[in-house]
């Protein structure tokens, strides 16, 4: 079975893809390409899936590189395969050809980055409270550091939660309201005291703000799209034990 791979032109010619479920060994509620080693699948399953995901993107299956999320602002610059235990940070950068770099997600954004002229690529994972801290911001300015032009910078947010989905209570919103007032715009009500908040809106908002030639999103919901994508809050709602993790990456 063939992989089910979104990919966006702004991003070429540089291989890439937000990889959705299909094409991989896993069975049960991980069912399909499960490449995230923080689940509970078996070890085996995701190493084939990852190796499956490398395969596709031309490069050797240790030099697919991902970090241990930890929903935090912190990058890093990579140059080669990372050791284990993995580094604890929400995005890589690279400029070393060979090097396939991504993030993990289950409705938070999985963002790609890519400067086609300086050769420069970023992998970023933002949920609501990476991005509120500024993993976006940081992803570009270590872009920067290492010889990428702001202002040529193109950035695709994979599939992620939609606004219709994401419920969230007022504390929430107020922690993102005492940033900055303007982030009323990405909540709308929902049943009570409930709210609906716009996670890749607020993502785009944030990419533009900071100045790079472009940034869109692919309108894929996950929450919405169980055949295609992982979702954890789905999962949370259908009282699954665990989740599986999509994977979004980019090579030079």
């Amino acid at each position: 079975m063939g992989l089910d791979i979104l990919t966006d032109d702004s991003l070429s010619p540089f291989r890439h893809g937000f990889f959705a479920r299909k094409g991989g060994a896993s069975s049960g509620i991980y069912q399909g390409l499960n490449c995230g080693h923080g689940s509970s699948d078996q070890t085996a399953c995701v190493d084939l899936n990852r190796a499956r995901v490398a395969e596709a993107l031309g490069v050797e299956k240790t030099h697919l590189l991902t970090a241990h999320q930890v929903h935090s602002p912190d990058v890093i610059h990579v140059t080669g395969p990372l050791s284990q235990p993995l580094p604890k940070a929400d995005a890589l950068v690279t400029a070393t050809p060979g090097l396939a770099i991504g993030a993990l997600s289950a409705d938070c954004q999985p963002v790609l980055f890519a400067d086609t002229k300086a050769g420069v690529i970023g992998a970023a994972h933002a949920g609501s409270r990476g991005a509120l801290t500024g993993v976006l911001e940081a992803t570009i300015d270590a872009m920067e550091n290492i010889g990428a032009g702001r202002e040529n910078i193109a950035a695709v947010i994979g599939p992620s939660i939609s606004q219709p989905a994401y419920e969230v209570g007022p504390d929430f919103q107020e922690e993102f309201l005492d940033q900055d007032p303007e982030n009323q715009q990405f909540f709308k009500n929902g049943q009570g005291d409930r709210l609906q908040f716009d996670l890749p809106g607020y993502g785009l908002h944030r990419l533009r703000k900071a100045g790079i030639g472009t940034a869109r999103w692919v309108g894929e919901c996950t929450y919405s799209d169980p055949s295609r994508f992982y979702s954890w809050r789905r999962a949370c709602h259908n009282n699954e034990r665990d989740y599986g993790r999509l994977i979004a990456s980019i090579r030079i």
